[in-house]
């Protein structure tokens, strides 16, 4: 094993930041909230670089001491894959924010309409739109960027930069974080859905005693009312379900590395 302590200064370093910058770059700018249309390019990679260079004493790697060009194609390929993967579990943990915001888009009947999501400028329902802006910011007040980069230093111990890496150890722990994706998207919205069951049973009794009522037109703005005013006194419970979300990140990042 060949460390930067025995390798020239300068080309240590080089290569350390070089390395590190591959593996977060595919990371931060793959992921949310990086990942977003309206943060500038040049504001993602000041940001990679910079953290690069901190980062670039911590890890020890396996380099050769005149390693060739084949090697560092090899391995910064390899860093990218390893960052773009890491990325594809942080992406994960947001799609429950977009799986239960759908999941009542449905239910109440936003999905008629759609609007302009500024986050992934593309025409989403409205509810959809609203909790996939409120993941980056409950993403943010749990602190759960600072764990974020905590998590990538332990990488750089556990994984050190230049080493192999297979993906198939990848996958099972992927496919796991899928299902609590889903689970949990369900979980954020549970009490919603449960009160709209509930309308939905009353509505279906209401319309065979007086078939003779548009109950469409009766059961939107019902749902609607009844949809709303039930997130809003459930959505202080979602800081809980949010750590959990966080959590799964962690979870999926230490099983790919074992």
């Amino acid at each position: 094993m060949f460390s930067f302590a025995s390798a020239p200064a300068s080309q240590g370093w080089w290569i350390a930041t070089l390395f590190i910058a591959a593996r977060l770059g595919a990371l931060l700018l793959l992921a949310p909230p990086l990942s977003a249309t309206f943060v500038p390019a040049s504001v993602r990679v000041a940001i990679v670089l910079g953290l690069s260079v901190c980062l670039a004493t911590l890890p020890t790697v396996h380099l050769p001491p005149s390693p060739s060009l084949g090697f560092l194609a090899v391995g910064l390929a390899t860093e990218v894959a390893l960052g773009a993967t890491m990325a594809l579990g942080v992406s994960l943990a947001f799609s429950a924010f977009a799986v239960g915001g759908r999941l009542l888009d449905v239910q109440i009947g936003f999905g008629m309409g759609q609007v302009f999501d500024p986050l992934t400028r593309q025409q989403l329902p409205v509810l959809s739109a609203a909790f996939n802006l409120l993941a980056i910011a409950l993403f943010f007040a749990t602190d759960a960027h600072h764990l974020l980069l905590r998590g990538f230093a332990l990488s750089l111990d556990i994984m050190p930069v230049g080493g192999t890496w297979s993906i198939e150890h990848s996958a099972a722990p992927l496919i796991k974080q899928v299902a609590a994706t889903f689970s949990l998207g369900f979980v954020m919205v549970a009490p919603v859905v449960v009160c709209l069951l509930l309308v939905e049973l009353s509505l279906g009794v209401l319309s065979r005693n007086l078939p003779q009522m548009n109950m469409f037109a009766l059961a939107i703005p019902i749902k609607v009312v009844v949809g709303v005013g039930t997130l809003t006194l459930f959505l202080p419970t979602l800081s809980n379900v949010t750590l959990r979300v966080n959590d799964s990140i962690f979870k999926a990042w230490e099983a790919m590395f074992r």
